[in-house]
C-alpha cells in the first residue's frame, strides 16, 4: 500500500511580479504578492494541500524551478509568467517537458491592453487560462486546482 501522499500546488510568479501593489495598480490592483502568497496558502492548508510559491525576474529561475518538478514533483502548477507570456519558449518548452497540468493566470485583461499582450507560449498547453480578475484569478485558480485534484485518484 502507497504511502499518503499530500497533494501539493506550486504557484509562479513571472518578473516584476515583485512589485505589485506598486506598480500600475490601474492594471495589476493593489495587492501585493506577499498578500496574495499569503491568502493562496491559507486557502490551500485549509483544503489540506501543500503549497508552495515561487517569484523570479529571471527566465532561467523559472526554468530551473519548473525542470526541478521532474525528480520532485508537485501535482499542480498555477503560473502567472507575466512578461514571458509573450516571449518566453523556453519556458513553456519546460512545462511541456514535466505534464504537470497547469492554469495561465493574469491579473490585467490582457486582450484589452497593447496587441503584443494578446499572444500567449502558454494558452494551447494549459488546462485553462484566468485574465482579468486581478489577485481574484489566483485564488479562482487555486479552487480548481484543488477540485480537480480532489477528483483524481490517490
Amino acid at each position: 500500500m502507497a504511502a499518503n501522499h499530500t497533494k501539493s500546488i506550486l504557484v509562479l510568479h513571472g518578473p516584476n511580479l515583485n512589485m505589485l501593489g506598486l506598480r500600475e495598480p490601474h492594471h495589476y490592483g493593489n495587492d501585493t504578492l506577499e498578500s496574495i502568497n499569503q491568502r493562496l496558502a491559507e486557502r490551500a492548508a485549509k483544503a489540506g494541500f501543500g503549497l508552495e510559491c515561487f517569484q523570479s525576474n529571471s527566465e532561467a529561475e523559472l526554468i530551473s524551478k519548473v525542470q526541478s518538478l521532474a525528480t520532485k514533483s508537485v501535482d499542480f502548477v498555477i503560473i502567472n509568467p507575466a512578461a514571458f507570456t509573450h516571449t518566453s519558449v523556453a519556458l513553456r518548452d519546460a512545462l511541456s517537458a514535466i505534464k504537470t497540468p497547469f492554469i495561465e493566470v493574469h491579473l490585467s485583461n490582457v486582450y484589452a491592453r497593447e496587441p503584443f499582450r494578446h499572444h500567449s507560449y502558454f494558452t494551447d498547453i494549459a488546462v485553462g487560462v484566468i485574465s482579468g480578475l486581478g489577485a481574484h484569478g489566483y485564488m479562482s485558480a487555486l479552487d480548481y486546482a484543488v477540485s480537480f485534484l480532489s477528483n483524481q485518484p490517490a
